[in-house]
């Protein structure tokens, strides 16, 4: 694969809800991208997932509330969750948001922290740069446990 394709594909995996940096990284180093070239090119298009995400969901959301079975959804929903996780907003705020994006596991990160945030009515002022701290993290997270991983893997193999 030329270096092109596996930053198109790298940068398809880091923007997508399901893989994000978790799958962008790893793969872009496995295809021969350095890390110091794979960890800022998979964050950076990561990071472009909040204002993507914010812009989606307020556009769609008041086109979505003319209808009234969304709304009821809708306000169920979000009476529900504000309810259940009011304590830790108010106590952690932001930077509640910025830890939950950073760790990289399954279902964490910028586009399901975003959504969080803007069920939760935090503002997208704050939000914005916490989804990107977070994933400034995160990124550094997953290229240290890949570069580790692969280095460790090297003891087991014979370079001729």
């Amino acid at each position: 694969m030329n270096t092109v394709t596996v930053f198109l594909w790298t940068a398809l995996l880091s923007f997508l809800p399901i893989s994000e940096l978790r799958g962008g990284i790893p793969f872009a180093i496995a295809n021969g991208i350095p890390w110091y070239w794979a960890y800022p090119f998979a964050a950076a298009v990561n990071a472009l997932v909040a204002p993507a995400c914010w812009i989606f969901l307020s556009t769609f959301h008041k086109l979505f509330l003319r209808m009234g079975w969304y709304q009821r959804f809708f306000d169920r929903f979000v009476e529900r969750a504000r309810n259940k996780l009011h304590k830790g907003v108010e106590k952690w705020g932001w930077f509640g948001v910025a830890l939950f994006v950073a760790i990289p596991l399954p279902v964490t990160g910028a586009w399901t922290g975003t959504l969080g945030a803007w069920v939760l009515g935090l503002q997208k002022r704050k939000t914005l740069p916490a989804v990107i701290i977070g994933v400034i993290i995160a990124g550094a997270i997953v290229t240290a446990v890949v570069t580790l991983g692969v280095q460790a893997f090297n003891i087991f193999i014979k370079q001729v």
